[in-house]
């Protein structure tokens, strides 16, 4: 399964960011529906339907021309990495500083497995959050993960 994962990657990754768009994930698995081709991209502004559908059709034809299932038939979807996805990469750091995220780590530090604060800044092994005016600042081989904090 990762030969197909590979293939699109290599292959779509310069088309759809020719279009504008990063291509953050491919993954190729079975769901309820059968086999599902999976592409997740992100842009500076919101992730549209409509974005997702202009992705879908200028990829289907060259889809069918690489042929990375071999035949295999599967159902392809075009999705946003969604408002509440992880923050992972450069890019989603920097789009996130000066808001509010919610880290979680791996063990306890200072009697406390959860930190909430505004990201103040990072870099390639610490993430600065502030809280209550205060920096907290975390080594990232602690942290487990590091979402957005979705209000409401």
């Amino acid at each position: 399964m990762s030969k197909v994962k590979d293939i699109c990657e290599k292959e779509l990754t310069p088309i759809i960011e020719k279009m504008g768009y990063e291509l953050l994930e491919v993954s190729y698995q079975k769901l309820a529906d059968g086999m599902n081709l999976i592409f997740t991209i992100d842009a500076d502004a919101p992730i549209t339907i409509e974005d997702c559908e202009k992705v879908t059709k200028a990829i289907d034809p060259i889809l069918d021309e690489l042929n990375p299932t071999d035949d295999k038939p599967y159902i392809l979807s075009v999705s946003s990495p969604g408002i509440d996805s992880p923050i992972k990469t450069e890019r989603d750091f920097k789009r996130n500083l000066g808001k509010e995220v919610e880290i979680t780590l791996f063990k306890k530090l200072d009697g406390e497995k959860k930190f909430v604060g505004t990201l103040e800044s990072f870099s390639q092994t610490q993430v600065t959050i502030l809280q209550k005016d205060k920096p907290l600042t975390i080594n990232r081989e602690l942290i487990a993960h590091i979402v957005p904090v979705i209000k409401f």
